[in-house]
């Protein structure tokens, strides 16, 4: 099941849940606006090359609509429609006034010299910039795209309508970026881990984790999981694998994988083979990387007694209820990986207000934005006896209903 197909399942249970008006449920499944652009650009050696990219405008009826800019091979309407709508509840469920956005470029990045991924960035702010804005649509960093990427759109964006840093988050720190922006999303993930594990009493220090993904979310989960005594036995990424049952040395490995760019001839610890990552021995499975990597083929296997969803849609639907029956407590991606949209949010208010926050504040409020809503989310499972998936979509689709029916849409 494709991702669109599955966040329209999770959606449409959690309409059910909910009781809502047929009316209203088709209301908030149809985007507000799909935007489909060609940006042809020169490349170095002069020949012209085109591609597509996308913007889907889901929902804005609890504030201006929020999400990244992804540059992969892999990016279509479908993928991108099901991203902005995850984004929707996301920004709900963490309580944060946004609407849900997501955006992409068909493009493989590593194929592309710096100065062409520019020349495309600008192409595609050219042709999106009177659909975006300070509040109407606020991209951010994705898969491909960094804070470089965001300057260039800022800088793109700012000759239509003047300097405006709050048009983009993620940015570099010199040009109005929040500090702790970068590492936001995988402290995001272990503040939501806390929370969970604190509900069966138990802490980070001497949990064993196995974590798929050692890009931006992973590292930094990694890093913020060894420093509370976390043992990292099993760490993948797409250049290899290593376990080792004493825990990991995380402080060698990252400047191991700073230094050679690959997990591959790291001494701490034995090679295995990616694949089996998922299913290896340990308490928490953190999948950090792309969709659909847990199914109905190796969900049976999955040894973790809880798996945190630091990536997107992670987990198929089949694997879903695999899980479910095996008694494995899912903590589901709308929730858990919401520490970069809410850490964007505080960028936004900074910028707005032309006012900065030191890291500790920013750190500080996603501890508490994060804590915040897993009581939110666990009150919806208590009151419709559901896991923590439809919790985490009845509180988010429940928030954005209200909202939608308070502004009169529903007519």
């Amino acid at each position: 099941m494709n991702a669109l197909a599955a966040t329209n399942r999770n959606f449409r249970h959690a309409a059910r849940i909910l009781g809502l008006d047929s009316k209203l449920e088709k209301s908030l499944l149809i985007p507000f606006r799909e935007i489909k652009v060609e940006c042809t650009i020169p490349k170095d050696d002069g020949t012209l090359v085109s591609y597509v990219g996308f913007r889907v405008q889901h929902d804005n009826a609890r504030g201006p609509m929020k999400g990244g800019i992804r540059y992969h091979p892999e990016v279509d309407p479908d993928e991108v429609n099901a991203l902005a709508q995850l984004m929707t509840w996301k920004t709900a469920v963490a309580d944060i006034p946004y609407g849900g956005a997501k955006g992409g470029i068909g493009c493989n990045p590593r194929d592309l010299s710096v100065s062409e991924l520019e020349r495309l960035t600008r192409v595609f702010t050219q042709k999106i910039h009177d659909l975006i804005g300070i509040h109407r649509d606020v991209p951010a960093p994705d898969m491909g795209t960094n804070a470089q990427t965001m300057a260039w759109i800022l800088d793109e964006y700012s000759k239509f309508h003047g300097h405006s840093p709050a048009v983009v988050t993620g940015k570099p720190i010199d040009l109005g970026g929040s500090l702790g922006r970068e590492a936001a999303t995988g402290l995001g993930v272990v503040f939501a881990t806390e929370a969970v594990l604190a509900e069966y009493g138990k802490s980070i220090a001497d949990i064993k984790f196995a974590i798929q993904g050692f890009g931006n979310v992973g590292s930094w989960a990694t890093k913020f999981i060894h420093d509370r005594g976390g043992k990292v036995i099993a760490i993948s990424d797409i250049t290899g694998a290593v376990k080792n049952p004493n825990g990991i040395d995380i402080p060698a490995l990252l400047k191991h994988k700073e230094d050679t760019k690959s997990l591959k001839g790291f001494q701490g610890g034995d090679i295995m083979d990616p694949n089996d990552l998922l299913v290896h021995e340990c308490d928490v499975l953190i999948p950090c990387a792309l969709g659909g990597v847990l199914n109905r083929e190796n969900a049976p296997d999955v040894k973790a007694k809880f798996v945190i969803e630091a990536a997107n849609h992670p987990t198929d639907p089949e694997a879903d209820e695999i899980l479910s029956k095996k008694g494995v407590v899912v903590l589901p991606d709308i929730y858990a990986n919401a520490g970069g949209v809410t850490v964007s949010y505080f960028e936004w208010v900074q910028n707005i207000q032309g006012f900065m926050w030191e890291e500790k504040k920013v750190n500080c409020e996603l501890k508490r934005y994060m804590t915040r809503a897993f009581h939110d989310i666990k009150a919806m499972c208590k009151i419709h006896d559901c896991n923590l998936r439809m919790g985490a979509f009845t509180l988010g689709v429940n928030r954005v209903a209200r909202a939608t029916l308070l502004r009169g849409w529903e007519a």
